[in-house]
């Protein structure tokens, strides 16, 4: 049974399912996840190591090249970035785009197993070996939590409540904090005291550090059962330190409380420094479970922390550093807006031109499918996002194409005297399977977007999804439920022309003639067409190239940084300073500062900077985001004006892949003093050129260290080795940690050190005693050493899949990076390089390139396939070679379309070309399918392409119509701009590539003639 006899003899049971896909869509609608971007993973973790006391150079050779050896054996990996500083080592592992999320958990258990294997071959002095596979959580609401004359302690437990509380809400899936210190407890002492009693350092150390060990005491059996012994007389409190006694080297006991000041305090120096509008605060990142529904949570969120307000102490303030919540919602409904405007732009286009009763035939079944869209989006889990809602939007205009060819073959026949459902069954029969063919082929034009692998792939995949489920529902519903509508709501008109054939009217016969004129001089109009096609690629190359848009979001950030060997205390003054200023500009709410560590990743696009002191960032709120480019000329001149040694960028957020530095040259080679050379030049290229800022290397400056040159005769006298004279250093300037206090569940880290005026001056360095304990006696560092010397060093070195790398970035003041790139691209590669180095090409120029090849490898594999469906379906070379040519001059239109909105020629366009091309060869499909039709009945030649072309007159120039103006409201949405301009004009040019150079085409290649 054919699928309309099915249809017209089971038309209840196909109303019902019409009621019910309308009423589960609705249910559907307010069950999807919301978002405000699509997710997926960072394929990427970290691996930190603690090396005290080595150099960036010692910890590049001894930890981080033998960690990086191993990691490098893992077949998923990518690359492998690291960076090493002065007792510190951090890698970054980037697995390759094709695992997916599923697989990510035990990739990163096989990383742990490859850095537990690699532990005992690290030396001796290296701690806290940690495989960090957080890396890529986003916490979509971030608050801040600040009370004016509140201590940081006080605001770490209301900010632990809140915690406590918020991890009930539904929907969350974890609660990080930021911006919290580690509670220490200082025992500080006189030097010179501590030398005239005769207390040697180590003695004090041994007092400390076993006094809170839990050790086994064992047990005895008595009678038949087996008791513990248990030591009283831990440290339980501050007091109970203070009453500890340490001795002499004559014995004699000494109560520490009596020699030392033992107080409360944190590790210094701070490691995260927050505050909110100049306040000390405390972050509070909150996550949603996979699939939640942020709206939703942020809700209840808001909900529950009303309830807590009683609890919340006077002055303590809650401000939302992001609430995606309210982001999502305010995106949500920009573009529901942009849906319903595009739905009743379609539908008042089909009323107006095609009559009220079938227009409605037409707009109900696009509601359905809508719905239908909705339902299958439930299923396959896709949340509405940006991604998701715009595909809908660009599928809105290709849903109507097939029930547009049903209702317009159903006029056509009933016009004619065909009956009812006589007329019905023959335009479905007739049609189906080329519908089925065009609707395949227009979704395989997006293939090479559902199936690209990496971050660019995972973020845009639900443009493929939702637009596959779309538009085979829109074949499916206008071969069921679009004829019962038809034979509900459309009347037989008769026939209006004199000559009883409904494409007599006037514009059928004005394109009767147009199309003959053009046959008859089809040489001179390809040739003209070509012209077109030439013009509009010399304009291609002059179009601007943007890879992503920037965010119209409320919000920016300046990322700054001092000089490498900078204390985070004087960052933070910079910092704040900065933000002092930036809120005293207009349009500016508030700023939120985070020193020493990039925030907690708020949102996907947000670029994490790693853990240095030297680094502060301000997170600027403003009232309009259209104020943020008068906004960043402001801030860069204050920045220059005043901070003219730092390093300080303004920079928006992105919609799609955060890129902080535009344009990139990355020098690669064994030597680093080479590598700064290569590097220097680049730098000097760049500033030459007028049009660059921010210009910088990431290997940064080097930076002084103070240089004791240990003597090994020396220390054959005294007894004191290297480690004695580093401890001694670390013991008189930052302190040593020498026990533990346990508070409950917190072990509290005790730090013995000097007093404050004695530690924090470098001339006391004369001063410093050094304990031998072969002697028994301390001695002074010029017993020990011959000599103190300042040294310049290397204050990180950073590797590229183990090679070392120095980076070299920039941005444009004005214009593209593209622009940018062209510019420096051939005189940076002029620079001479020695043999072993060798210049690669970052920023946004990799990143367009990496997506863009990726989408080069599908789209071949999508082109085959579609090639092989319309020869498939018309089983001749020839038309489907004729469908095809048309494809190339759709440039003609987009090139056109993005001059005249102004408007750049990226990701987005090029997502939006492809998407063109399905659409043009759906139209394709359609006149080729007639013109077979025709020739069926016996019409001649010449006469059966001219009828064909004037029938599908009507069909493709309302689908053509319909899709441009549906995509229309999309034009005002950064991030879909260019894609909406692409698939406008391009399908507007098309329209006559298809109702005119098609059929040129087709009469030259089968030699039809009048």
């Amino acid at each position: 049974m054919k699928i309309i006899d099915y249809v017209l003899t089971h038309k209840s049971f196909f109303w019902l399912l019409m009621t019910a896909v309308a009423i589960s869509g609705v249910f559907s609608y307010f069950h999807l996840g919301r978002l405000e971007y699509p997710t997926f993973k960072i394929k990427k973790a970290t691996v930190v190591t603690l090396y005290p006391g080595a150099t960036a150079r010692e910890v590049e050779n001894e930890v981080t090249d033998k960690i990086e050896e191993e990691i490098q054996k893992m077949s998923q990996i990518d690359n492998i970035t690291s960076v090493s500083r002065s007792g510190f080592s951090l890698i970054y592992v980037e697995i390759l785009g094709k695992y997916s999320t599923g697989e990510i958990p035990q990739i990163w258990d096989e990383l742990r197993r490859k850095v537990n294997d690699i532990k005992p071959y690290l030396p001796s002095g290296v701690s806290g070996v940690k495989v960090g596979d957080d890396f890529g959580d986003v916490y979509g609401i971030f608050l801040s939590l600040s009370g004016r004359g509140y201590t940081i302690d006080e605001l770490k437990d209301y900010a632990d409540l809140l915690k406590k509380e918020l991890l009930r809400v539904p929907d969350v899936a974890k609660i990080a904090l930021w911006g919290v210190p580690e509670k220490t407890v200082y025992v500080e002492f006189n030097r010179a005291k501590l030398s005239n009693l005769r207390i040697s350092q180590e003695k004090l150390f041994q007092t400390l550090s076993s006094s809170n060990l839990v050790e086994d005491a064992g047990a005895v059996k008595i009678g038949d059962e087996y008791t513990r012994f248990r030591v009283t007389g831990g440290i339980n409190g501050i007091e109970a330190i203070r009453n500890l006694y340490v001795s002499d080297s004559e014995g004699r006991l000494f109560r520490i409380g009596d020699i030392a000041e033992v107080k409360r305090g944190h590790a210094e120096p701070d490691e995260q420094l927050m505050r909110f509008n100049g306040q000390p605060a405390v972050g509070i990142g909150i996550s949603t479970v996979d699939g939640g529904n942020v709206v939703r949570m942020g809700e209840a969120i808001k909900e529950r922390l009303a309830q807590l307000e009683n609890s919340r102490p006077a002055g303590m303030e809650i401000n939302f550093v992001n609430y995606q919540s309210e982001n999502v919602q305010e995106s949500l409904n920009n573009f529901i807006v942009n849906l319903i405007e595009s739905v009743l732009i379609v539908i008042g286009i089909l009323l107006l031109t095609m009559g009220w009763r079938s227009g409605l035939v037409i707009g109900i079944t696009l509601l359905l499918i809508i719905f239908g869209t909705f339902i299958g989006m439930d299923l396959a889990k896709i949340d509405m996002q940006l991604v998701s809602l715009g595909a809908l939007i660009i599928a809105l205009g290709m849903l109507v194409d097939n029930a547009i060819v049903i209702v317009d073959g159903y006029l056509v026949k009933t016009s004619r005297g065909t009956e009812k459902p006589q007329a019905l069954k023959e335009i479905v029969t007739e049609t189906q399977w080329p519908l089925l063919g065009a609707t395949v082929v227009a979704i395989l034009a997006f293939l090479a977007v559902g199936f690209n692998e990496g971050n660019i792939g995972e973020f845009c995949r639900s443009l493929f999804d939702v637009i596959a489920i779309s538009l085979i529902l829109s074949w499916i519903m206008a071969l069921t439920f679009t004829p019962l509508l038809c034979l509900l709501l459309i009347k037989v008109r008769p026939v209006a022309t004199e000559s009883g054939d409904v494409y007599d009217g006037r514009i059928y016969s004005a394109y009767r003639k147009l199309l003959q004129f053009c046959l008859r001089r089809r040489t001179a109009v390809l040739l003209l067409i070509l012209l077109g096609l030439g013009l509009a690629g010399w304009g291609y190359g002059k179009l601007p190239k943007v890879f992503f848009p920037d965010s119209t979001r409320k919000q920016f950030y300046v990322d700054y940084w001092r000089n490498q060997a900078s204390h985070i205390d004087e960052t933070e003054k910079d910092v704040e300073a900065i933000a002092d200023y930036i809120r005293t500009l207009p349009g500016v709410k508030s700023t939120t500062t985070f020193v020493g560590e990039g925030a907690l990743r708020f949102i996907l696009s947000y670029d994490y900077n790693s853990p240095s002191p030297d680094y502060g960032q301000i997170v600027v709120d403003v009232d309009d985001f259209r104020k943020i480019d008068e906004l960043s000329q402001e801030i860069n001149k204050y920045l220059r004006n005043n901070y003219p040694s730092a390093d300080a960028m303004f920079m928006r957020f992105s919609d799609g892949i955060s890129i902080p530095f535009k344009v990139e040259a990355r020098f690669r080679g064994p030597d680093a003093e080479v590598l700064r050379q290569l590097a220097a030049q680049a730098k000097e290229i760049m500033r030459e050129n007028g049009n660059t800022q921010y210009i910088r290397d990431d290997w940064r400056d080097p930076v002084k260290t103070i240089q004791l040159n240990y003597s090994e005769i020396k220390a054959r006298r005294t007894g004191i080795s290297r480690k004695d004279l580093a401890q001694a250093l670390q013991w008189n300037f930052n302190g040593v940690t020498c026990g533990i206090l346990r508070e409950n569940n917190t072990l509290i880290p005790i730090i013995s050190r000097p007093v404050e005026k004695e530690r924090k001056n470098i001339s006391e360095l004369d001063n410093v005693r050094v304990w031998s304990n072969a002697a028994g006696k301390s001695y002074s560092l010029a017993q020990a050493c011959d000599g103190v010397e300042t040294v310049w060093e290397a204050p990180q070195i950073r590797h590229r899949d183990r090679v070392p790398t120095v980076t070299v970035q920039c941005s444009p003041v004005s214009g593209t990076a593209a622009e940018l790139q062209k510019k420096l691209q051939k005189r940076i590669e002029a620079i001479e390089l020695p043999p072993l180095y060798s210049l690669e090409w970052g920023g946004e120029l990799e990143q367009s390139r990496i997506a863009e090849a990726k989408l080069k490898t599908l789209f071949p594999v999508s082109l085959i396939l579609m090639f092989l469906i319309v020869a498939m379906l018309f089983r001749t070379l020839r038309e489907t070679i004729t469908a095809f040519a048309v494809l190339p001059f759709a440039l003609i239109g987009v090139v056109g379309g993005l001059f005249l909105l102004n408007l750049p020629f990226g990701f987005m366009a090029i997502l939006g070309f492809l998407g063109l091309s399905g659409m043009l060869l759906k139209n394709a499909i359609v006149l080729l399918d007639q013109i077979n039709l025709e020739l069926q009945k016996g019409t001649p030649h010449y006469s059966a392409l001219l009828n064909a072309s004037v029938s599908r007159l009507r069909p493709v120039t309302m689908a053509a119509g319909t899709t441009v103006l549906g995509v229309a409201p999309l034009l005002f949405d950064t991030f879909f701009a260019s894609m909406a301009a692409t698939i406008m004009f391009g399908l507007l040019g098309a329209t006559i590539l298809t109702l005119f150079v098609l059929p040129v085409t087709y009469s030259l290649l089968f030699r039809v003639r009048s």
